[in-house]
């Protein structure tokens, strides 16, 4: 097992690389798809079946896990990955976006963040090195810059301000970090819909040699032309062996595109958060299965499929415990929505590895189109 942090590039297709990413809990798979632990658990999840998915590393929050049950228990009962029993890698965020989008009450200044609780009312100070320092206690593999993310549409001169204070806190981050083999700090390229901006962020990013790079700020409800543009002016400018991660993305539609432009690492509530809420992911695109249609349907949501959620339980069943609110019908439809996306992941490698992703990324379009449901 290696001792250090690296990061391979073994296959590229276009702007499209397959590699992997090597640290001393283990590898990860790239293009890698990271299910969202946040509180210390992948919802509805056990991670054992995470694990046989095939996923390679996931991630936990830091804001969720200093405030319950809070970082330094976590460290006192051995770190994020014996509390929460995943030995394998684990990527954690700063905790800035849900300071910025959950805490009831805030206020920015150059030192980091005050905020109150949105669980208890709590009130809690975020800095660069205390966020460095919670994930240190988490004990996570993968750790990231505290930034501030500003909620688009925002105006430029916001937009500015806020990149620029991200890249001050990226120093301290870095700082703080220190040397820690076999593990890295990853920053974070920031700058909203403005390609100047981004561009900006990202070769003051890069000159900072970090281990890994992130594009924040996206997913947040522009366009997806938009956040294409914003990866064609980013990706270009972060150094070519370092891992790039697009934080919070999102649609099996928005990973495909985003690989080809380069993107090496995904995260998203979207399978699970869908899942609970009775919304399959399948070859063939999305099943509602609040739908009334699905009452009386005894064929599976995928008879091709190698989970047993997907191959082994009618839509008629699954229709029922999501109508009936019933715990199963989330854990089903969770199970088989990850399992999507995972495999949806493999072939993405795979077809990079053969150098074929164009006619790869056709084919899934058309697996979706040419469903007995609305396509993706």
């Amino acid at each position: 097992m290696t001792k250090g942090f690296g990061f391979t590039v073994s296959s590229t297709d276009g702007k499209a690389r397959s590699g992997k990413i090597t640290m001393p809990r283990g590898e990860v798979r790239t293009p890698a798809f990271m299910p969202v632990g946040t509180g210390g658990t992948v919802k509805a999840m056990y991670m054992d079946q995470v694990r046989e998915l095939g996923a390679d590393i996931i991630l936990g929050n830091t804001y969720h896990l200093m405030l319950r049950p809070g970082a330094e228990r976590v460290a006192r009962l051995g770190g994020l990955h014996e509390f929460a029993r995943w030995p394998e890698p684990i990527l954690t965020d700063s905790g800035g976006f849900q300071v910025m989008s959950l805490a009831a009450l805030r206020k920015v200044t150059e030192e980091g963040v005050a905020f109150q609780s949105h669980v208890d009312g709590s009130r809690h100070d975020m800095s660069p090195e205390r966020s460095i320092e919670i994930q240190g206690l988490l004990d996570s593999d993968i750790q990231m810059q505290l930034d501030e993310c500003v909620r688009l549409p925002a105006e430029r001169d916001e937009i500015e301000r806020a990149m620029e204070l991200s890249l001050r806190w990226a120093e301290r981050c870095k700082t703080a970090f220190g040397d820690q083999p076999g593990k890295a700090m990853f920053g974070i390229v920031q700058g909203g819909d403005d390609v100047a901006l981004r561009e900006r962020s990202a070769s003051a990013l890069a000159a900072m040699d970090l281990k890994g790079y992130a594009v924040g700020g996206l997913a947040v409800g522009e366009p997806q032309d938009v956040m294409l543009a914003m990866l064609q002016a980013t990706c270009p400018l972060l150094p070519e062996d370092r891992p790039r991660y697009l934080m919070g993305v999102g649609t099996p539609d928005d990973i495909v595109r985003s690989v080809a432009e380069g993107i090496d690492m995904f995260d998203c509530v979207m399978p699970t958060r869908a899942g609970r809420h009775g919304l399959a992911y399948t070859r063939r695109g999305k099943v509602n299965l609040r739908n009334a249609r699905h009452a009386d349907d005894p064929r599976p949501l995928d008879e091709e499929s190698s989970c047993p959620a997907a191959r082994d339980y009618s839509r008629a069943y699954l229709h029922h415990l999501v109508r009936s609110n019933e715990t199963l019908g989330g854990m089903l439809l969770s199970w088989n929505n990850l399992h999507y996306y995972q495999q949806l992941m493999a072939g993405i490698r795979g077809a990079i590895g053969e150098a074929r992703y164009g006619d790869f990324t056709a084919e899934v379009q058309e697996q979706w189109a040419r469903g007995d449901i609305a396509p993706l």
